[in-house]
């Protein structure tokens, strides 16, 4: 806003009023925020679509690539918020993590992979709730977070809802075939509903 009024007074005109410099600061950064960084969705579509042909060596590698996209927020700034969420829970300090993830959700409510961190945070501490409801918003942001589907999936089973666990370690397996431990929940919890219908 400064340059803009700079400009104006070197051209002999009056600066724009506050008003205008508001709204267009504004539009300014809701064009930045829609144009901005996060995943690149035609990159995720082909991830995903080689993730479902991949074998286990080739998945793991494309895995980590789409977490790789999941994590761009398109600031430096969130970028570093999550860094230190995900460094915090790394080192045991779920609730300092909590604090950094809720600052980049705060910043960025778009940005799917800041709920994604904090329902694991949440997870972490035994906070099943706050954790469960980021979870759903990190589906609503992303529907094919399969990291998301799986730690559902955790916390339906540590609750006793087998068969709603089981439904969400389908889904996810649907997505990412690999899914490292969900294959072997799906038998578990197979074998346990089986086992209650006899």
């Amino acid at each position: 806003m400064v340059i803009l009024r700079r400009c104006a007074n070197m051209q002999g005109m009056k600066p724009l009023p506050r008003l205008l410099n508001t709204t267009v600061a504004a539009l300014l950064a809701l064009f930045v925020m829609a144009t901005g960084g996060h995943a690149d969705e035609a990159q995720l579509d082909d991830l995903f679509a080689r993730l479902k042909e991949a074998d286990g060596r080739a998945a793991t590698r494309i895995e980590r690539e789409i977490w790789n996209e999941w994590s761009k927020s398109g600031s430096p700034a969130m970028d570093l918020l999550l860094q230190r969420g995900r460094a915090a829970m790394a080192e045991g300090r779920n609730e300092e993590a909590i604090e950094h993830l809720t600052a980049l959700i705060d910043h960025d409510p778009a940005f799917a992979e800041g709920w994604n961190a904090r329902a694991t945070a949440y997870y972490n501490v035994g906070k099943f709730g706050p954790s469960i409801a980021d979870i759903a918003q990190t589906l609503t942001l992303n529907p094919r977070h399969f990291g998301a589907m799986a730690g559902l999936g955790a916390i339906l089973e540590e609750l006793g809802k087998t068969e709603r666990a089981l439904e969400v370690y389908r889904a996810a397996l649907a997505i990412h075939p690999h899914l490292q431990g969900v294959s072997e929940a799906v038998k578990r919890l197979e074998a346990k509903v089986a086992g209650t219908d006899l």
